[in-house]
């Protein structure tokens, strides 16, 4: 969770203008935007989810963004990418992200992981992070990043996207009841791994959930507002059909149980 404020000094003119519209709000004002500004956030995966989530977190000034990535950006990633441009095609995601976020907001500190990351690496990746953002789009990475940052003691973030559907929740296990851990909703790897490759997605989904897995990051962060954990929230972009459901923690969840 968030660091203690070291220094309580007004801000400086120009984050005033900057961050303006946030600290109008009651629930931020200049000493949640303080808090933003000295906070860190990890996000795997620079994808469908990702890229529209560290555009916000950097706008929004999120102090430093760890970015966890390992490919290159390819042409049928530019339908719902929006970090990236033609010209990036063949450049390393991680690379392009990065130049992108600090022409976004120069005062955003970018720390780069080009790697995968998995069981043997997710904890020393994630430990040094306030809060992860999971855009991944693989069990295995789930679940390791999941384990990871239930140890840690940070706050997941975690959403997924095929064709109109998606989902997102929040998990904190480390709390005990109610809270459950990522296996409490997915408890082994699924026969079938569900990809945009081959299942497809619409590009504007893809950017509704990255950009609420950024609110939900930040809401964590200000400890603001009601918390995703212990809820799942399901959304239809077909029939335009929002619904959050009860997660409950599953008792004989051999991860947190």
């Amino acid at each position: 969770m968030p660091q203690e404020l070291t220094n309580s000094a007004p801000l400086e003119v120009n984050a005033l203008r900057r961050y303006a519209r946030h600290i109008v709000l009651p629930q931020i004002g200049e000493a949640g935007q303080r808090t933003l500004l000295q906070s860190s956030v990890l996000v795997v995966g620079a994808g469908g989810l990702g890229s529209p989530a560290l555009a916000y977190l950097a706008a929004g000034g999120v102090g430093r963004l760890g970015i966890v990535e390992h490919d290159r950006v390819e042409l049928s990633n530019l339908q719902r990418q929006l970090l990236f441009e033609t010209s990036d095609i063949g450049r390393s995601k991680a690379d392009a992200a990065k130049d992108r976020i600090e022409e976004l907001n120069p005062g955003t500190k970018v720390e780069l992981f080009h790697c995968k990351i998995d069981e043997n690496n997710a904890r020393s990746i994630i430990k040094d992070f306030d809060a992860v953002i999971d855009g991944s789009d693989n069990f295995a990475t789930r679940f390791a990043v999941g384990e990871a940052c239930m140890a840690e003691n940070i706050p997941l973030i975690s959403a997924a996207v095929s064709g109109f559907s998606a989902q997102l929740s929040t998990f904190k296990p480390y709390l005990g009841s109610p809270h459950p851990c990522y296996r409490c909703l997915v408890p082994s790897q699924p026969e079938r791994e569900i990809t945009c490759e081959f299942d497809g997605v619409i590009g504007p989904l893809a950017g509704m959930m990255g950009s609420m897995q950024a609110l939900e990051a930040m809401k964590e962060i200000l400890d603001i507002g009601e918390s995703l954990s212990g809820r799942l929230l399901i959304f239809d972009a077909l029939t335009i059909h929002l619904r959050t459901v009860t997660l409950p923690k599953d008792p004989a969840c051999r991860h947190c149980a």
